[in-house]
């Protein structure tokens, strides 16, 4: 892609995955919430997705967004998530679509689904047991931070069906950047290492689609989340493995 890539949320956990993993891939545009405490080697702006103004700024002449700008907190309060996760993506979707944007990525969670563990918990995390999700499920939130990213995904479903825009929805599982959670068996199913958050991005920009809802881990020995559609729809060839990872490994890989 030669255009400009729109990336909010830029100095979250995400962002960042993004931005160093990806950092000559694209001509980036970043928006930041606050000032960066860094010297970003790619245009920025700052401030909120819930300012119009700014948000139709940060979308001219970019060929795609990818949306990550939010209030991350599993416990936000309802009022936060409304208006900066609901009707802050509302916002740039309409900026997206008045600038002629023909790509939308957006950050869901694997909090979206999060109540599809209640009855089954810990057993889908473990390797005997093989449930999983692939993202023709129904959403199930399992906090209001959920609700907003479920609310997100159909907002997407609302545009590419509406204004033709093409979406990816990523289902982000447990980011990390150096390792997969020792003895916790839920974050090391769901994990996603920052190279394979970068490749999975990356893939989500170039490859054909027209809506689609993907998992977003690493190919861990036991996940619950299925990989197929970000595999055969996007390309996703994901290098690390929750199983496999250990200091020698993560030094060798440059992470």
């Amino acid at each position: 892609m030669d255009e400009t890539v729109l990336l909010t949320g830029a100095k979250g956990s995400v962002g960042t995955a993004i931005r160093e993993g990806l950092a000559d891939e694209y001509e980036w545009r970043y928006l930041f919430h606050n000032p960066p405490p860094f010297d970003p080697d790619h245009p920025y702006l700052v401030g909120d997705v819930t300012d119009e103004a700014l948000v139709a700024e940060a979308c001219e002449d970019v060929g795609a967004v990818v949306h990550l700008a939010g209030d991350p907190r599993r416990d936000a309060p309802w009022d936060s998530v409304l208006e900066n996760n609901i009707h802050g993506t509302k916002l740039l979707y309409d900026a997206a679509v008045d600038a002629g944007v023909p790509r939308f990525v957006f950050a869901s969670s694997n909090h979206a689904v999060g109540h599809f563990e209640t009855e089954r918990k810990p057993d889908l995390y473990r390797t005997d047991d093989d449930f999983l999700l692939d993202g023709t499920e129904l959403p199930r939130p399992g906090n209001h931070y959920g609700v907003s990213k479920a609310a997100g995904e159909t907002i997407g479903r609302y545009y590419h069906d509406e204004y033709g825009i093409d979406v990816c929805n990523v289902r982000i599982g447990n980011l990390t950047r150096d390792h997969p959670p020792v003895d916790y068996e839920r974050g090391q199913a769901m994990w996603l290492s920052y190279r394979d958050c970068a490749h999975l991005h990356d893939c989500a920009l170039r490859a054909d689609y027209d809506y689609e809802i993907v998992y977003g881990i690493s190919d861990n020995d036991r996940k619950y989340y299925s990989l197929e559609r970000a595999k055969d729809v996007l390309g996703y060839e994901p290098r690390d493995n929750s199983a496999e990872w250990d200091g020698e490994k993560r030094d060798a890989a440059g992470e």
